[in-house]
């Protein structure tokens, strides 16, 4: 049976970080959720926050670097609540930092899929049906400064933060004068599972999630022309340690 909602936002890598804060913050702006990641405990404890009934928050369990994964998700929101008015992708890996050469085929293939491909794939399927809705849609894409500082031993992960703020921008002309927008948030050194432990990081100087997704829902509250099209996101003081 199909659960009628006012507002339906997607958000994957929900399960910790900034997927946790912006789905809470979402669900505070009104909106029903669709959770998606990989560890089913995690999205529980999502949901548990947000506050939301299991019929308004709906836990997908999936691995985005399945190739079938999108499709998948796209299908299981529309499922449940035959709408589908705000994507967040936010979901991403990568590894510890290791050069280029020493880089193995499995992680560079991992950070390609997540990063890149799913994010791609996923807006491609909501846009096709945002596009037939009367209110349209918003794809939000969180990307990184990595995408701008392009660190040493990142180079692929940069490359897939490069290209999905260049995807956000091709789009954003595609759509205009459509009911379809789109926005790229590029926070710096975030507080989160993703960055391990390091003495050369000052954590209490980085980004908390909370800022990230309050940033979110600014963007996605903001109406055009005022809603920016790429968000940099900088900590007030570099944390990295002298």
């Amino acid at each position: 049976m199909t659960v009628k909602a006012e507002k339906v936002a997607i958000v994957t890598g929900a399960g910790r970080g900034i997927g946790r804060a912006a789905a809470c913050a979402l669900a505070r702006e009104g909106y029903a959720l669709v959770l998606a990641a990989r560890t089913f405990a995690q999205l529980e404890e999502t949901r548990a926050d947000t506050g939301l009934a299991p019929r308004d928050a709906l836990i997908v369990l999936l691995d985005l670097a399945d190739p079938n994964a999108p499709e998948n998700l796209v299908g299981a929101a529309l499922d449940h609540f035959g709408r589908i008015d705000l994507l967040i992708n936010n979901a991403g890996w990568a590894p510890p930092r290791t050069p280029l050469m020493k880089l193995g085929a499995d992680d560079l293939d991992r950070m390609l899929a997540v990063n890149l491909r799913a994010p791609l794939e996923l807006a491609r399927r909501c846009a096709r049906r945002m596009a037939n809705q009367t209110e349209g849609g918003f794809i939000l894409n969180v990307a990184s400064a990595a995408a701008r500082h392009c660190p040493a031993g990142e180079a692929v992960y940069a490359a897939t933060k490069s290209g999905l703020i260049a995807f956000t921008r091709a789009c954003f002309e595609e759509f205009r004068g459509s009911r379809l927008r789109t926005a790229v948030i590029v926070p710096g050194l975030t507080d989160t599972t993703l960055i391990p432990q390091n003495k050369r990081l000052d954590r209490t100087a980085m980004l908390h999630p909370d800022e990230v997704a309050e940033a979110i829902v600014r963007m996605v509250t903001t109406p055009p022309p005022l809603c920016p099209l790429e968000l940099v996101l900088e900590p007030s003081r570099n944390p990295l340690r002298a």
